[in-house]
């Protein structure tokens, strides 16, 4: 509705402010003109006296009245010496019914006696006194009546809210016009690219071309602009990796069979007689499992599925010695990298152990290849110990290295997936699936720091579910 617009709204605001500024124009200007007027008849009784002094008495009968008529008065008291004189006089209509004295008035006093006048709106008798001019005397006093005053003062009311009443609407349409073209057409040009773009955010073309003058509204449209060309990046970068999920399940897919393959032959190898392959098939056994658990939690994850955790009670020296023992096979013959471990030996903790063993894994491989990439010797470390977490009883699990950190990129999105890897070439899965999975325990995995001197996470996972 136009009520509703913001120019109608303005509008109402010009109307508000200029009947405020009308009552302060209007009560000092009338205030002004009653002033005016008791002074001019002041002056026409004075200059009438004054004609009658100098002709030594000589007018007299209708000539004075004649006078008094011109100046508009009824009776006219001059004092002069310290002489108080009555110089013209006539019958008074009626009693006087108040007496003013312009010496010495104030501006609020003025103020509050026009607008009785006004108020009373009824002739009446009044006697004014004032300073003779030109050291005419001492002072003078006249009688009046207001009849003629209440309706010079009306009409100059009436003169002056015409005038305000024209300056309101030309202003009243200037600013309309203003508003129209500074502030709202702007604003509606903003509010049709928002909607013109909401229709396809994909397409570059509907995002917003900053164009106004104006400085408010330019940094809100460049604000809009930033705002469109950010959300449709995400969007293509969101395409693209729905896209890449899609690819990397079906490659999981595959690989599982390829994998599954394998370790139906590396079964075969443990009925080997060979001792060095007998020890070595159980833990290519065991990898090839984890690796086959890994392809199907890819598929699980890229349906937004991860299964739930099969909880039981594990003893973590042996799923964290299972995690050192593989990263040992792992580690370069060059690196010079040290496990080091802090827990009780009968600590137990309430999970999946797959599940654990899997995040576990991520963690310390993570740290692995970050200290493997300085070519620096390094330590990584694991301590876990009973901890309380918002009133919960838990473990705390926290793995450190003295790797180079992480970079400030990889911090922002550390735990969404696709959104770049702990490490140089990674896709970001690793980590977004290790929170997930400690999510799902009821748990959580965090990260504690990561500077100059290294990189901690922490894993709390509670005691009961």
């Amino acid at each position: 509705m136009i009520s509703n617009s913001l120019s109608a709204r303005f509008l109402w605001l010009v109307v508000i402010f200029v009947m405020l500024a009308e009552v302060l124009i209007f009560v000092p200007s009338v205030a002004r003109f009653r002033e005016e007027y008791l002074l001019a008849r002041l002056e026409r009784a004075q200059i009438a006296s004054l004609a009658l002094l100098a002709s030594d008495g000589s007018i007299a009968g209708e000539l004075a009245g004649e006078l008094l008529e011109n100046a508009g008065v009824y009776n006219v008291v001059l004092r002069r010496d310290a002489v108080r004189e009555l110089i013209l006089s006539s019958p008074l209509p009626g009693q006087i019914d108040a007496t003013y004295d312009l010496r010495g008035v104030t501006s609020l006093e003025l103020m509050r006696d026009a607008l009785s006048e006004m108020l009373r709106n009824e002739p009446r008798i009044i006697r004014v006194i004032g300073d003779p001019v030109r050291q005419g005397g001492l002072l003078i006093e006249i009688t009046l009546d207001t009849e003629i005053l209440l309706a010079e003062l009306w009409d100059y009311g009436r003169r002056i809210l015409l005038l305000s009443l024209v300056i309101f609407g030309f202003t009243a349409l200037l600013l309309y016009l203003s508003i129209r073209a500074f502030v709202v057409s702007p604003m509606q040009r903003v509010i049709r690219s928002m909607s013109d773009y909401a229709q396809s955010p994909e397409e570059v073309s509907r995002i917003i071309t900053p164009q106004s003058r104006i400085r408010e509204i330019r940094e809100a449209e460049e604000a809009l602009h930033q705002m469109q060309n950010d959300l449709t990046g995400l969007l293509r970068q969101k395409d693209r990796l729905a896209q890449l999920g899609g690819s990397v399940a079906r490659i999981s897919h595959d690989l599982r069979n390829m994998l599954t393959t394998a370790s139906m032959l590396a079964d075969r190898m443990e009925m080997s007689k060979d001792p060095s392959v007998k020890r070595a098939a159980p833990k290519l056994v065991n990898s090839l499992s984890r690796a086959i658990n890994l392809c199907e939690s890819t598929l699980a994850f890229g349906k937004a599925e991860e299964p739930p955790p099969k909880l039981g009670q594990h003893r973590l020296m042996t799923l964290i010695e299972d995690v050192i023992e593989s990263e040992k096979l792992a580690v370069s013959e060059k690196a010079e990298i040290t496990f080091l471990t802090d827990l009780p030996a009968d600590l137990k903790v309430r999970a999946d152990g797959e599940q654990l063993f899997r995040v576990l894994h991520n963690l310390v491989r993570n740290a692995r290849q970050a200290i493997e990439a300085t070519g620096k010797p390094g330590v990584i470390e694991i301590l876990a110990k009973r901890a309380v977490s918002e009133g919960k009883q838990g473990v705390a699990i926290r793995i450190g290295d003295t790797g180079p950190g992480l970079p400030p990129k990889a911090r922002e999105h550390l735990f969404e997936a696709f959104q770049g890897g702990a490490r140089k070439g990674g896709i970001g899965l690793g980590l977004a699936i290790a929170a997930e999975l400690m999510r799902g325990h009821g748990g959580r995995l965090e990260l504690i720091r990561s500077d100059a001197e290294g990189t901690e996470f922490r894993i709390w996972l509670p005691s009961e579910i």
